[in-house]
């Protein structure tokens, strides 16, 4: 199949495994390791609670599992190598002996991915984009797994030209990043790119990010993945900061419809079965008729 509208139609390739993406919206279920994540910090820390959770997740639909042991909020605090590979790298292993499923891994530490890597991990989901460690894009792709780049607005602040739109400095700053990773020597296939919804940005921002999919995901070249799942700009549809978990899922189920419908390839979400209903529906008649 050709790609109708420029979103990336393919095999997205990610070590020994692959992700098909153009025949339906893909789900990334997150499963945080974090005591103090914005949004469920401390329930999945064990072992135990942490296998539950994904098989729940993979029971409703999950076609891939994003593993996260640093907080990334505004207000959280950045530890060690150390101290991540701690907290990540039993579960991770627990994880893999359990599922055959894609596993990613959420860091911007290559001491991490290199680990991780070695426990079984398919994808390193760096929040820099390969620009805050400069031995991340050699350790992942002398690995041969995948990559999912993002766009961060953090990492450089706000030393851009002034009134330059966010989404065409985040296609800039995309587009450094996959040199990047090209240069180390990844091929296109095994590159993801990631809006960074929320990451330093304004709502109005977010918005503008979320109608860029399909230039930040380079008119097909890369498949994107939208991550907006319980953020704040999930709030605006949530009924704001007294918003309930349920509703912001429910907000979050309508965001994934709307990336999916302009462009994205896999959302990432922490409740997996409100987008499934949500993309289902979608899947349901965009690819219907873009397969036939």
């Amino acid at each position: 199949m050709n790609a109708t509208d420029g979103r990336f139609s393919g095999i997205y390739k990610c070590g020994n495994r692959t992700l098909e993406m153009g025949r339906k919206t893909l789900i990334m279920g997150i499963l945080n390791l974090t005591p103090d994540s914005f949004s469920d910090g401390g329930r999945y820390n064990s072992k135990e609670a942490a296998v539950d959770r994904v098989a729940v997740m993979i029971k409703e639909g999950a076609d891939c599992i994003d593993l996260g042991a640093e907080a990334t909020g505004p207000n959280s605090v950045q530890i060690s190598a150390e101290e991540e590979m701690e907290r990540l790298l039993p579960v991770l292993s627990a994880v893999r002996s359990r599922f055959d499923i894609p596993l990613s891994v959420d860091t911007f530490k290559s001491e991490t991915a290199k680990e991780a890597i070695t426990a079984g991990c398919d994808i390193i989901n760096d929040i820099t984009g390969f620009l805050g460690d400069p031995d991340m894009a050699k350790t992942v792709a002398d690995s041969g797994v995948g990559a999912i780049l993002m766009f961060n607005r953090r990492t450089r602040g706000d030393d851009f030209p002034a009134f330059e739109p966010i989404s065409r400095r985040a296609v800039r700053e995309l587009t450094e990043s996959i040199e990047i990773a090209k240069k180390a020597g990844m091929t296109d296939d095994m590159i993801m790119t990631d809006p960074g919804i929320g990451f330093g940005t304004t709502r109005i921002e977010d918005a503008e990010l979320t109608g860029s999919i399909l230039s930040l995901g380079m008119q097909g070249k890369h498949p994107v993945l939208y991550a907006a799942s319980r953020k704040r700009y999930a709030r605006v549809f949530a009924g704001g900061d007294m918003a309930t978990e349920m509703q912001l899922d429910y907000a979050t189920a309508g965001l994934s419809f709307t990336a999916a419908s302009l462009g994205a390839c896999m959302v990432r979400v922490h409740n997996v079965a409100a987008s499934r209903a949500a993309l289902d529906t979608f899947d349901s008649t965009f690819y219907a008729f873009a397969n036939m």
